[in-house]
């Protein structure tokens, strides 16, 4: 196994570093400032146009896409990592790069599985960042965990399709820039049970579409939002499918990949700056007498937190290294044992740094109680823990019953 990035690799990880001491750290107060005065939370930022505009400029654009456009000539998922993992420090940083979920993965699959007229409408402005996305999967009436279950009906009629369902925690969907829904629903209720879905191509402001509300996440309201939405006999060409009838349960496998170890990659990023806060605070207070960073407990959870980083790191990137020689299929149990392993970790690690920064930990001074809240989500999102270990588990069943 070799994890030496390549030259193009760290080269964009000075120009990235470069960018986030100039740009990015400094507009972390005026991003705060800027989204509390905005009319609406779900709005942008102008420090964050700016942001993007800079990206774009240095060529710190859209640098997830493993395969070459006018931004980039394509990187390896082993190259992207590090990358991911600085834009982790920042909750705003991946979005100012074009490398934010959902955009991400779904200016994939509109690469893998789209038409030339679909790139042209959805990807093209996806990628030069004009427009936002949201994946329309998750159910509230259903285990989505398994997503044979879904319920949402696609009729096709004629020369349209009918959509009727009910989704949420719909990121991206609350930005007043998304513009497409990427929504999966059952075409073939009575076929084979992962033949049964398909993917369509729906314009948010189709007819019939109505976001009903926004999601907090233990109370924070999320800026691209996190929606519940309806469908209520909607109507959209037969054109928008996506892919062909039958596949949206391939497509859907083809999007979480990436998009799983993506997280992780980036919450490396969330666990790292919360050491080193945790490190800072610890050394700049005093109780009974004696600094903080000098108490024995203190000191094992600063130590305990680098091992397990970069444990986890080694992991990570060994699950990208496997993806980029094997391919995203074979790697499946490790992404799938990553995806566990790395959120486990991260809220470990900012839970320590929360108890020694005190009652500040649990304000929204320091962005700890932030990246708790966000972190622990992930341990659902994309797959829950158990279905994850259910992978890893199953694997290891099958390897000992061939050994024996």
């Amino acid at each position: 196994m070799d994890f030496e990035f390549s030259p193009r690799c760290q080269q964009l990880q000075k120009e990235l570093l470069a960018f986030m001491d100039e740009h990015v750290y400094p507009a972390e107060p005026r991003y705060e400032e800027q989204m509390a005065a905005l009319p609406d939370p779900h709005e942008t930022p102008q420090v964050l146009e700016d942001l993007k505009a800079e990206a774009r400029a240095r060529g710190l654009w859209n640098l997830f896409l493993p395969h070459k456009t006018e931004w980039t000539d394509g990187l390896s998922n082993l190259d992207y990592a590090p990358l991911a993992e600085i834009t982790g420090r920042v909750p705003f940083a991946a979005e100012a790069l074009n490398c934010s979920a959902p955009d991400t993965g779904n200016m994939e699959i509109l690469t893998m599985f789209g038409t030339e007229e679909q790139k042209e409408q959805w990807l093209g402005p996806l990628l030069r960042g004009e427009i936002r996305s949201a994946f329309a999967m998750t159910e509230p009436a259903v285990a989505s965990s398994d997503a044979t279950n879904i319920g949402c009906s696609v009729v096709r009629d004629g020369d349209e399709y009918v959509i009727n369902g009910r989704k949420w925690w719909i990121s991206g969907s609350a930005d007043p820039r998304c513009r497409i829904l990427i929504v999966m629903g059952k075409t073939d209720p009575d076929g084979e049970r992962h033949r049964q879905q398909s993917m369509v191509l729906v314009p948010i402001d189709t007819p019939g579409v109505t976001v009903v509300r926004n999601l907090p996440v233990f109370g924070y309201v999320d800026r691209e939002g996190h929606c519940e939405i309806t469908f209520e006999d909607v109507r959209v060409p037969v054109g928008n499918l996506l892919g062909e009838e039958g596949g949206g349960f391939a497509i859907a496998q083809a999007r979480l990949g990436p998009g799983r170890i993506h997280h992780c990659m980036r919450t490396i990023g969330v666990a790292e700056r919360a050491l080193e806060r945790m490190v800072a605070r610890a050394e700049g207070r005093v109780t009974f007498g004696q600094p903080v960073a000098e108490r024995g407990q203190v000191q094992d959870w600063i130590a305990n937190a680098r091992m397990n980083i970069d444990q986890a790191r080694l992991y990570t990137l060994y699950a990208a290294w496997k993806m980029d020689r094997d391919g995203n299929r074979a790697a499946a149990t490790e992404i799938a044992a990553i995806k566990v392993a790395v959120p486990k970790m991260a809220l470990e690690v900012i839970d320590r740094a929360i108890q020694v920064h005190g009652g500040g930990g649990v304000s929204d001074d320091f962005g700890l109680a932030w990246a708790y809240a966000h972190t622990r989500i992930l341990q659902l999102a994309d797959g829950p823990d158990e279905v994850h270990r259910r992978t890893v588990a199953r694997r290891e069943q099958r390897r000992l019953a061939v050994a024996r």
